[in-house]
């Protein structure tokens, strides 16, 4: 647009505008612009207008009037929302950026509040693109911008993690396992678990800075980088874990409760205590309880999330201030809790065993003592051997024997204890001391092991204590600078959390008894906790802490699950959880808040956190698992977008991450682990089969276009051998004016090709669209393109879809069978249809339109011409196709294949047989071979010949030596070449007017075919009607192409009536024609003699002329019609490329 363009549209707005200020922008300004505009506008200057001062102005500059605007206001007013007129023609597609800038990088998180902004990316691209008032009204209203985030590194990453990683585990099992693995081991199971997290978080890191992370968390990272497939079945699996991670951490406060703080409270008597394991009355009191905790927490997060986030402060202040107690205890606690140990010398143990004894009540005033006198409180005779004899006692429990005293179970951190707890004190279930076991319930005094443990078991019920992971990732829409805090806080977290784990795995080890820390429930010292036991300055600091840490951690989970599943449902990956997106008003997940609810009470029902912390510790494996996945994919891949802030990250990281979490699920619980795996299987295929076709640009697709691009290059370097030799299958449909799914259905074999590639290999169907590339005929494209592949996939035909438009049919498909294919992976075998008709026109006498051939005809004889003589491609012509056999439709025992093998093809007919009997239609039915013999060979060694060369290529089929008859050519086959070659007189005169055509045609074939009917009457045929005319007797047949005949094979009749007395010329067919001809009637007559009642005929294809001349293919088109006529069943013609199909060799 020149500048006196501008300047009359500036006069057109300035007649129809308001009057405004004379002028709005300083001197400064327009010389600035001027100075801008003199430099060639090699650069663009967005000036600032100032200010209206008056409402009239401010009309006038929302409604885009430039009066007394020089360019530079123009370009000022485009800044605001309208285009600069060098690209105010896509305005509406492409917007200015300065109008849509602002709009672009309004994120918020959707994890605190889940309620979704009504302004999203794609609408604040098409509000800008419409400019105006509105738009203007949007950009100034305050409440339409985004509330800009706030939250720093420590408040919004680092403590959220922390709270989240610490635990139950931490006060209720972790003294626990350091006792029942020694500290060497205890200190390795954690430091393995926290390597997990931490090669985790780093990979999380990088993900987490490549982009925003909305709601879903670690399920959007996942699906995002690797797929909806991987993320959807991962999803699941993590809502399941973190589902039952609530129904943890409430199993965990309710034992607090009942075992710790209000014993008395419980419903159901006795509770029992670790002499007797877990009692049933204990467990139904955390199946009681905990179905209150998790209505009244449910409650809580249905509520409002809003509550919840307010208790989280004072839910962390617990965890910390109870940890600090714990530590500070470490420190100042000795000759704490007295406990009756007897310590005995036994057999295969280089030190004494200790065996503690359960106490209850006021247990630092007890004594115990082994005497048969009832002086003490506590007497093992009394205990252990009432009605027992001495020696059937000691027999029985020969840990009897040793030292029996009150000793201190925490006797202080100088007491020497860690070279004690060293090493692992593992034991079966219901055992006192390893190899010494005792029924559970056994009415004595010794503290039994309630489950089974190893160092794997240990592992997976610790490794809950460090998950946790991705609270900073979820909340980076309220991060000042995500980039550099999710990093910094997440792993710092981790690093805090890891170290507070390992050191006071030492440090408990050193403050108290082995036997002691293996007390699970505190049954040796009156059912105290040990945690609380040690706290400074009293044990309800801890005790009321880690309730309500537990607490807040449920609540967290019952928060966080539902907000996964709706994140899940919201993409519609999963069709049964789609009524999951719904919620109330605000948008809370109303409904997966009931489902995770329902999961939850069935880990309540388990009612043992020893039992639910393995199924949790399987399910976020998983999760971290496909989380390092991603990042080692992404990384590998190199993908453009891969850009993420955070730099300290490798792909070998993230494969040991990936490694580590294998080994830890394996280890825990193997068939737990199978289980997850067989679910998140499952899910994969339920979702790639029957969930919502997403795009998201996902590492699994390049990683499946690396490893395409990487064996194309492989396949390019060699040959394709003999043995690996399939069909790759280009089908040409030609027959494409009815775009319609239905029709094109109808008229194309893609039942054959399923049945014979049966999902294996290359498949393109190909179609070309005559026109150029308009608006119109891209349309067409777009539909056939549908139609086509709606086809593909209900016949459950893999392959792709490529469609072209061309200026010529013909170039179009030629250029489509050079160009197809990629590299080594090209099409090696081209598909047709048989036309259904070789010449146009009607059976009208006065139509000479009978002699050009068919769109389709002509077609398909290009592709025949160009397949014949690259020599590269196997020519398949399918007749018939339309009584092919669906895949529904299979062939009873009884059905065969007959295959007629006439020339050597290098063996494509046996081999396309032979894959066709692998489809479930075919499998059942009979392989037929027949080959035909010359008079002069011996039939009986070809028929042995052929038996023994199927043998040794391993195909089952029978055989049949057909002799070709030998009698003379028959008077039919004269006659039939004669028309034919007249009618080729017809295809010569083409490049004449039709009048002059017409006119010829008539003088020179009336009375041959006047001749022709005589000698029919002379002949005695009754059964063909007589014709008059022509143009009728050379086009009327069954496929308007063939005139008609004689009695076929009439006997006695001499070949003297070719010769028309009438015109006195002496007319005789061509005897090469004629031999063809012959050839095609007798091949004719014995297929039909022999496969009538064949399912399926596979028969070689004659090799087409060498010359591309009308009249040739149209003798050609003649002979195959011949050869395979009065055949119902569907025909499959087939001409190999000249090279080798099957081989003998292994």
């Amino acid at each position: 647009m020149t500048a006196s363009d501008i300047e009359s549209n500036c006069t057109v707005n300035n007649a129809t505008s308001e009057p405004s200020d004379p002028a709005p922008m300083s001197t400064e300004n327009n010389n600035s612009s001027s100075n801008t505009a003199a430099r060639g506008g090699r650069t663009f200057e967005v000036v600032e207008i100032s200010e209206p001062k008056s409402k009239e102005t401010s009309k006038d500059k929302t409604n885009g009037s430039a009066e007394g605007a020089t360019a530079p206001q123009l370009l000022s007013h485009s800044s605001q929302g309208k285009a600069i007129p060098l690209y105010e023609d896509e305005a509406e597609q492409r917007p200015m950026v300065s109008s849509i800038l602002s709009k672009l990088i309004d994120y918020s998180s959707t994890v605190q509040n889940v309620s979704t902004r009504k302004t999203e990316t794609l609408n604040a691209t098409n509000e800008a693109a419409a400019g105006g008032q509105k738009e203007n009204n949007a950009v100034d209203k305050p409440k339409v911008q985004a509330k800009q985030p706030q939250l720093g590194t420590v408040v919004g990453v680092y403590l959220p993690t922390m709270q989240n990683i610490f635990g139950v585990l931490l006060f209720l099992r972790l003294a626990w396992i350091v006792g029942e693995a020694g500290i060497i081991q205890a200190f390795f199971i954690v430091l393995l678990c926290c390597t997990c997290t931490m090669l985790t978080a780093i990979s999380m890191s990088a993900i987490a800075t490549n982009g925003y992370v909305p709601a879903g968390g670690s399920y959007f990272m996942i699906s995002r980088a690797l797929g909806p497939e991987c993320g959807g079945a991962v999803g699941v699996l993590f809502f399941i874990g973190t589902s039952f991670a609530a129904a943890m951490y409430i199993i965990g406060a309710v034992e607090i409760l009942l075992t710790y703080i209000a014993p008395e409270i419980a419903l159901f008597r006795p509770i029992g205590s670790s002499v007797e394991g877990v009692s049933t009355n204990m467990l139904n009191n955390m199946r009681v309880y905990g179905t209150m905790f998790l209505l009244a927490m449910a409650t809580l997060v249905f509520v409002g999330v809003k509550y919840v986030n307010k208790l989280a402060g004072l839910f962390l202040a617990c965890v910390i201030t109870s940890i600090l107690c714990i530590y500070i205890g470490f420190f100042t606690s000795s000759d704490v809790a007295r406990v009756c140990i007897i310590s005995s010398k036994l057999p295969g143990f280089e030190n004494e065993v200790p065996t503690l004894i359960s106490l209850s009540g006021n247990f630092d005033k007890y004594e115990c003592a082994f005497d048969m006198s009832p002086n003490h409180q506590l007497n093992m005779y009394d205990m252990y051997c009432s009605n027992k004899t001495e020696e059937v006692c000691f027999e029985e429990f020969p840990f009897l024997q040793g030292e029996v005293k009150m000793k201190y179970g925490i006797p202080g951190i100088t007491s020497g204890e860690i070279l004690n707890n060293l090493h692992s004190f593992y034991r079966l279930k219901g055992e006192i001391i390893p190899g010494i076991t005792e029924k559970i319930g056994a009415k004595t005094a010794s503290v039994k092991a309630d489950i089974t443990t190893s160092a794997m078991i240990l592992t997976g019920i610790f490794f809950p204590s460090c998950t946790g992971i991705m609270a900073g990732s979820n909340r980076s829409g309220d991060l000042r600078n995500a980039a550099a805090s999710i990093p910094v806080g997440t792993i710092g977290a981790i690093i805090t959390t890891s170290l507070v784990y390992l050191s006071f795995v030492v440090l408990v080890g050193s403050v108290a008894s082995g036997a002691m820390l293996r007390d699970k429930f505190g049954a040796s010292v009156g059912g105290e906790l040990l945690c609380a036991l040690l706290a400074f300055p009293n044990k309800y600091v801890v005790l009321f802490g880690a309730f309500f840490s537990t607490v807040g951690a449920g609540l967290q989970s019952l928060t966080g699950a539902p907000r996964l599943l709706q994140a899940i449902a919201k993409d519609d990956i999963l069709p049964p959880l789609k009524y999951f997106a719904k919620g109330k008003k605000n948008g809370e997940p109303s409904w997966a808040l009931l489902l995770s609810a329902v999961i939850a009470e069935v880990g309540i029902l388990i009612a043992s956190v020893d039992s639910v912390a393995p199924i949790i510790t399987i399910f976020f494996l998983m999760c971290y698992l496909f989380v390092n996945l991603a990042c080692a994919v992404q990384t590998l891949l190199k993908s453009p977008n891969w850009r993420p802030k955070f730099r300290f990250y490798h792909w070998g990281l993230s494969l040991l991450g990936m490694a580590i979490c294998l080994f830890i699920m394996f280890i825990s619980n193997w068939w737990q682990a199978l289980i997850a795996m067989l679910i998140a299987l499952g899910l994969y295929k339920y979702i790639e089969f029957a969930g919502a076709k997403k795009e998201w640009g996902d590492g699994i697709r390049g990683l499946s276009l690396s490893a395409a691009l990487y064996g194309l290059r492989r396949l390019e370097d060699s040959e394709v051998h003999t043995k690996n030799w399939r069909p790759q299958i280009l089908a040409l449909l030609t027959d494409n004016e009815d775009v319609s799914s239905d029709a094109i259905k109808a008229s194309f074999p893609f039942p054959f090709i399923s049945q014979l590639k049966a999902g294996k290999g290359l498949t393109i169907v190909g179609s070309i669209i005559e026109g150029s590339l308009d608006e119109s005929k891209c349309d067409i494209k777009e539909l056939l393109t549908e139609s086509i592949t709606e086809c593909m996939r209900t016949s459950k035909v893999k392959g792709f879809t490529q469609v072209s438009i061309s200026h010529s049919l013909l170039n179009g498909y030629i250029n489509m069978l050079q160009l197809s294919g990629l590299g080594g992976l090209k099409p090696n075998t081209v598909l047709m249809n048989w036309p259904k008709h070789i010449m146009e026109g009607n059976d009208s006498e006065e139509d000479l339109s009978t002699t050009d051939f068919t769109q389709q005809a002509k077609l398909f004889a290009d592709v025949l011409h160009g397949v014949t003589n690259s020599k590269q491609h196997v020519f398949i012509a399918i007749k018939n196709q339309e009584v092919f056999p669906t895949n529904k439709e299979i062939q009873s025992g009884n059905s065969t294949i007959d295959i007629w093998w006439i020339v050597h093809d290098g063996g494509i007919l046996m081999l396309l047989g032979f894959l066709l009997r692998q489809h479930k239609v075919w499998r059942h039915t009979t392989m037929r071979i027949f080959t035909v013999a010359q008079p002069e060979d011996n039939s009986i060694k070809i028929k042995k010949d052929l038996e023994q060369f199927l043998s040794l290529l391993r195909i089952e089929a029978t055989v049949d030596v057909i002799e070709m008859p030998s009698d003379d050519i028959s008077a039919y086959t004269y006659e039939k070449t004669l028309i034919m070659e007249q009618r080729n007189k017809l295809l010569q005169n083409l490049n004449m007017s039709r009048r002059e055509s017409r006119r010829e045609v008539v003088n020179s074939t009336s009375g041959l075919l006047k001749f022709y009917v005589r000698n029919e009457k002379d002949i005695g045929n009754n059964n063909e009607s007589v014709v008059d005319g022509p143009i009728a007797e050379i086009t009327s047949s069954e496929n308007n192409h063939l005139p008609p005949t004689s009695e076929k094979k009439s006997k006695g009749m001499s070949t003297s009536f070719l010769e028309p007395p009438d015109t006195g010329a002496k007319l005789k067919p061509d005897e090469k024609n004629v031999k063809a001809m012959d050839a095609a009637e007798k091949l004719n007559t014995v297929v039909i003699e022999k496969s009538s009642e064949s399912k399926l005929v596979f028969i070689n294809l004659p090799a087409p002329p060498h010359v591309k001349s009308p009249q040739k293919f149209y003798n050609y088109f003649q002979f195959v019609e011949s050869m395979i006529k009065d055949l119902k069943m569907p025909i499959v013609l087939v001409r190999g490329s000249g090279r080798e199909f099957v081989t003998i060799y292994s």
